[in-house]
């Protein structure tokens, strides 16, 4: 692996999402000394919460992250935390003062799709229907897009994003930017249409490494 190279692991469901998380803390320090052993590798850990999650719980979120001590980067999905109001600028508060990322959802392409097919229709039922909400709290952004199934079909939700993270990246800052299709299987061929065009408008960033440009069959094993 490329010495700049770098993991991104989510704390699995029965910490993020089995009730207080200052009750989860001693499971969470477990979970960081497994990954450990990566040490620099590891990006800030996600901790991604469910739509039931409330901004009346946002103690709990306070109390994990100061338990924990370690870089994270979080995901809200419920309603009040993109309305733009108290709950979501109370979440933001919390999380600048302690130096923790918010998670930008981008789901617009996935629900732009009227397809019938398994993989998508799952992919919908699961994913929040949330509007962006691009941050840039700490030098990290961290964004997930959801993409369409047709590739070509993502530029008018994709190249919004490219002017966003040059800009970030004209600022100094570390972006990571993870694109996902229904079923993943082209995954691989949406991160590089995007960097494609992230290239263009950045002359002189890297391409990405030639094992991205290997067949969808291959790539899978990747992933």
């Amino acid at each position: 692996m490329p010495e700049d190279f770098r993991f991104t692991a989510k704390f699995p469901g029965d910490i993020s999402h089995a009730g207080d998380l200052r009750e989860q803390l001693p499971a969470a320090q477990s979970f960081v000394g497994l990954m450990s052993p990566l040490g620099e590798r590891v990006s800030p850990l996600w901790l991604q919460l469910s739509a039931s999650f409330s901004p009346q719980r946002l103690g709990e979120l306070a109390g994990f992250i100061d338990g924990l001590e370690r870089p994270l980067a979080v995901e809200v999905r419920h309603p009040e935390f993109f309305a733009r109001g108290d709950a979501e600028r109370m979440l933001n508060r919390l999380l600048r003062d302690r130096g923790v990322e918010r998670i930008c959802l981008d789901p617009r392409a996935l629900f732009s799709c009227t397809s019938t097919s398994a993989a998508v229709l799952h992919a919908q039922s699961k994913k929040p229907k949330v509007p962006p909400r691009p941050a840039a709290l700490t030098l990290f952004p961290q964004v997930r897009f959801i993409g369409h199934p047709q590739l070509e079909a993502n530029d008018p939700f994709l190249v919004p994003w490219v002017e966003k993270i040059a800009g970030w990246i004209e600022e100094g800052r570390t972006p990571y930017v993870f694109l996902h299709t229904s079923d993943n299987r082209l995954a691989a061929q949406l991160a590089l249409r995007f960097h494609e065009k992230l290239m263009a408008r950045l002359p002189g960033l890297p391409p990405l490494p030639t094992l991205h440009r290997e067949p969808a069959a291959q790539q899978l094993g990747l992933l």
